[in-house]
């Protein structure tokens, strides 16, 4: 019996892992408890088994249902979950509150600096001052003079002379054994403009990351638009197939019954056959497509199935060419990088001449605990010091040569990444423009070939047209069905492009809302 209860559990947990959701998950231990039962007889070692297999069961339930749940997605819930879990946006954002520090970092070259040091030292001996031999000169000269004096001042000067006679006349002046502990005031006065160029350079590099974090954020609009529309182009691709191999089976059973009245010839059957199989072929490319579509949005999503909602469109009245290529010329990322890359060069010419500058410095010290230090050396120390390179083997002037030639070809690299802007520009622009027109070539053309399809239906039901000319009117539908939805997916795809080389992605959200935006569906 016990045996039996753990196959039910085993066959329903296997169904349960098939298709994970929350509704089969309770269903799943609603049934599963009154199997798996703790009764007393089942104590201990089998109890935790049990116990274990509740656990880990339900935890493996949970993780496989969070991975298989289908978000329905909009385009702007798309970009804000495809922003939250962008690994390149996270090391952006990183660089530009690094840049923020170094920046901030720059402006303490201003501030004065001070240090607090210690040191104990151990010399090789004490510092003294031996006046033994001047003491021998000073005892013989006296005792010279003491003949000629009166013999009671003679007598006073050797009862004088005689304790410092005896006395070691070596005066030390530091021991050997000492410590100290004192703080050092360094203000920088003239450095040749070095401390300005840093802080402007500092404020370059943080400008420099947060265009670097823009380019990033509109690349991430240009792919998810690629990946989320191609997803609807190549769902709606799938679904066109389909209706087609649906169709073409028809029109092939009808084909079989014609040929066995003696209607049409086998040659007629036979050329339906063909287009059968080859519509088969059409619709598992296009499902494969379909998956690999959908697999390239959830990498940008990172992660999870996503199901699009937000329709292709097209924008029938967009700005002209000059709107965009002003916008291009003020805001395109790479032509602003190059441009703040040529004021870093200019900085970088002004920190080379400014080793041609003598440095100047006020400094300050002090002595706030000595132990055993002589009181001959002073307590305090202020002045003001300076340095002039004078000669070093002309590094400053090859290196202020080189920033100066760096600063001409990052200027020449500004012009052309100026004219390419304007090049790019006008190419997506034409692009995008083409992809309207042809969209408005297409929808005048599939008025027709509804049209020509539904009269061959109506000839062929009569007798009046060839099963192939059917056959052939539903793939002209079909195909013009198709160019449709591309036309679209590439407006869509040209759009976000131009509004990434203009520098205003975050605006594509904007154009799907417009009142002359008009959604493309199947």
């Amino acid at each position: 019996m016990l045996g039996l209860r753990y196959r039910k559990a085993t066959i329903l947990l296997l169904y349960v892992l098939k298709t994970p959701n929350w509704a089969i998950l309770c269903s799943f231990w609603y049934r599963l408890l009154p199997i798996v039962d703790f009764r007393p007889e089942f104590a201990g070692v089998e109890c935790m088994k049990r116990l274990f297999i509740l656990v880990f069961g339900s935890l493996a339930l949970l993780r496989l249902s969070a991975q298989n749940v289908v978000r329905v997605l909009t385009f702007e819930e798309a970009l804000m979950v495809a922003g939250d879990n962008n690994m390149v946006i996270q090391a952006a954002e990183s660089s530009v509150r690094a840049a923020g520090q170094e920046r901030r970092a720059a402006i303490g070259l201003r501030a004065p600096t001070i240090a607090v040091s210690g040191a104990y030292t151990w010399l090789g001996d004490d510092v003294a001052i031996d006046l033994n031999g001047v003491k021998r000169g000073v005892v013989k000269g006296v005792e010279g003079l003491l003949p000629a004096l009166d013999p009671a001042l003679g007598q006073t000067l050797q009862g004088v002379l005689a304790p410092l006679s005896s006395r070691n006349w070596e005066f030390v002046l530091q021991r050997r054994s000492l410590a100290s502990v004192g703080g050092t005031v360094t203000v920088p006065i003239f450095t040749g403009g070095r401390i300005n160029v840093a802080n402007r350079a500092a404020r370059l590099g943080e400008k420099i990351a947060r265009n670097e974090l823009c380019g990033v954020r509109g690349n991430l609009v240009t792919q998810l638009v690629e990946r989320y529309f191609g997803v609807l182009l190549a769902r709606h691709a799938v679904d066109v197939r389909r209706q087609v191999v649906e169709g073409l089976d028809q029109h092939l059973s009808d084909a079989c019954a014609l040929e066995r009245n003696g209607v049409i010839a086998t040659s007629e059957r036979l050329y339906v056959e063909y287009k059968v199989a080859e519509a088969r072929r059409d619709l598992q490319k296009a499902q494969l497509t379909e998956r690999t579509a959908g697999e390239a949005l959830s990498n940008t999503l990172g992660g999870g199935v996503a199901m699009p909602v937000t329709a292709m469109f097209v924008v029938e009245n967009p700005e002209n060419e000059e709107f965009f290529t002003t916008m291009a010329l003020e805001n395109n990322t790479l032509l602003r990088q190059a441009q703040l890359q040529e004021q870093l060069a200019r900085e970088n010419v002004r920190l080379q001449r400014a080793d041609f500058f003598p440095q100047v410095a006020a400094m300050g010290a002090a002595s706030f605990y000595n132990w055993q230090v002589s009181g001959l050396v002073p307590r305090w120390a202020v002045g003001v010091g300076a340095s002039f390179k004078i000669f070093d083997g002309l590094n400053r002037e090859f290196r202020y040569s080189a920033a100066r030639h760096t600063l001409r070809s990052v200027e020449s690299l500004v012009a052309k990444a100026g004219s390419d802007v304007v090049l790019l520009v006008e190419s997506l622009y034409a692009e995008m423009m083409n992809s309207l027109a042809l969209l408005h070539s297409i929808e005048a053309s599939m008025n027709f070939a509804q049209e020509y399809l539904r009269s061959k239906r109506i000839a062929f039901a009569e007798g009046m047209a060839s099963s192939s000319e059917l056959v052939d009117a539903e793939l002209n539908l079909a195909k013009a069905r198709i160019e449709r939805l591309e036309a679209a997916y590439r407006f869509d795809t040209a759009l976000a492009r131009l509004l990434e080389a203009t520098g205003s992605s975050e605006e594509f959200v904007d154009y799907i809302k417009r009142d002359d935006a008009r959604a493309i569906t199947f």
